[in-house]
């Protein structure tokens, strides 16, 4: 390691030599006599090689705080080429001509045409993805490269799809800076060709009835919390959206004696847009089969004190998580062959081909949206009759010889 000493009685020679002080940093002597501090380092495959300056403005101590600080932004998948940029317009960080302040500016004006589980995500993403590399840059600034390299990072940990709409949250705040006089490209426009390919496709789903019904016997024999097998029962007789299942208030389920139970799920729990979730006429009904009230009467004994039905284990207010039972269905053997959402899929499938006049009614009961937005609304609450019919019908297919609900109590297990 080097020394003051040691650097100071450093003469310069006919060429350029280095004297190296450890882990990547090193003082670059030329011919003319000037030392400038440098750190070499690898991101993304390539060596690089930062200039921190020159000695003696800069210090041995403080060259070497330098370098600790490049290597801290390398364990953070962060080029400390970039963090130098960051630090020389520090003094603009603040500044409303920044990509922070003006994504942030674009997110209040926004947010309120959002529902608010998007509305938090869309500026989590930014806060956890991009304003750590680009925020404190002058949004001018930013070009296309810098752009590319953070979704890069991003898509090199498998989140193709989250790449995707983080590059349109970044290209949408370059657009109302260009508005608001602030801007003059959208470098987040540039490289939507050059960003990875993404491969679409449906959610896997079991789509053949005895098939689904093996995967329902499958469950119940693995070893897990009765709540996350009820949940999967549960959803497998409503064919109601996972998240939809999870929030469920117990307050929801509490007229379930009548002659013809039914789940009115408020329409402010649905997924709809922002403007129809206060809607009443919007709300989804779901007819309660005999074996569903019998799955609902057994997770009463597990969480009915609890506000919701499906409770989180450490926190009674907060839903239990999807992943929940996505994982248990890995156990039971339908890794990449059937998600929590496919059950949606499963009931579709099963019950359009063996009803196919009653596909307008199934579209109902999925709170498909018709594309006749007039009828739609006027038809959403009618054909009752028929979807308990169809409801009754749909849970003795997939839970024919399924144990009672209630046996799956026994043997609880978090």
């Amino acid at each position: 390691m080097l020394t003051d000493i040691r650097i100071k009685k450093e003469k310069p020679r006919d060429k350029p030599f280095k004297i190296a002080d450890g882990q990547g940093l090193f003082l670059y002597v030329s011919p003319s006599g000037g030392k400038l501090w440098r750190f070499r380092y690898q991101f993304g495959g390539k060596e690089k090689l930062l200039s921190i300056g020159k000695y003696p403005d800069v210090t041995l101590l403080a060259a070497r705080a330098a370098r600790d600080e490049a290597k801290a932004a390398l364990r953070d998948d962060r080029d400390p080429g970039v963090a130098k940029k960051l630090r020389k317009i520090a003094g603009v960080s603040n500044s409303a001509e920044t990509f922070e302040a003006i994504a942030r500016e674009w997110y209040e004006l926004n947010k309120s045409q959002w529902v608010a589980r998007h509305a938090a995500d869309v500026i989590t993403s930014l806060e956890k993805e991009i304003f750590p590399t680009l925020g404190a840059l002058p949004i001018k600034q930013i070009t296309p490269p810098e752009v590319i390299a953070v979704l890069r990072i991003i898509e090199n940990r498998g989140a193709k799809d989250t790449a995707r709409r983080i590059r349109q949250r970044m290209s949408a705040v370059f657009v109302y800076a260009i508005a608001t006089g602030r801007g003059e490209h959208d470098p987040a426009a540039t490289v939507q060709k050059a960003m990875a390919p993404l491969k679409k496709g449906r959610q896997p789903a079991i789509t053949d009835l005895s098939d689904a019904q093996e995967m329902l016997a499958r469950v119940d024999a693995e070893t897990a919390h009765p709540m996350t097998k009820l949940a999967i029962r549960i959803l497998a007789l409503t064919a109601v959206r996972p998240g939809t299942l999870t929030g469920t208030p117990w307050q929801e389920w509490q007229d379930l004696d009548a002659d013809a139970p039914t789940w009115r799920i408020p329409a402010e729990r649905m997924k709809l847009r922002l403007h129809h979730k206060d809607d009443d006429n919007r709300d989804h009904l779901v007819p309660l089969s005999r074996q569903a009230i019998e799955a609902i009467t057994a997770l009463r004994q597990l969480s009915g004190r609890s506000p919701l039905a499906f409770p989180n284990a450490r926190h009674v207010h907060k839903p239990m998580s999807e992943n929940a039972m996505g994982y248990l269905l890995n156990r039971a053997g339908y890794h990449h062959k059937h998600v929590p959402h496919g059950f949606r899929s499963t009931f579709s499938s099963i019950m359009n081909e063996r009803f196919p006049a009653d596909k307008p009614i199934i579209d109902l009961m999925l709170a498909h949206t018709p594309k006749d937005k007039v009828e739609g609304a006027y038809n959403r609450a009618l054909h009752l009759d028929r979807r308990r019919e169809l409801a009754e019908i749909w849970a003795d297919m997939i839970a024919r010889d399924l144990a009672p609900a209630g046996e799956l109590l026994h043997g609880r297990r978090r």
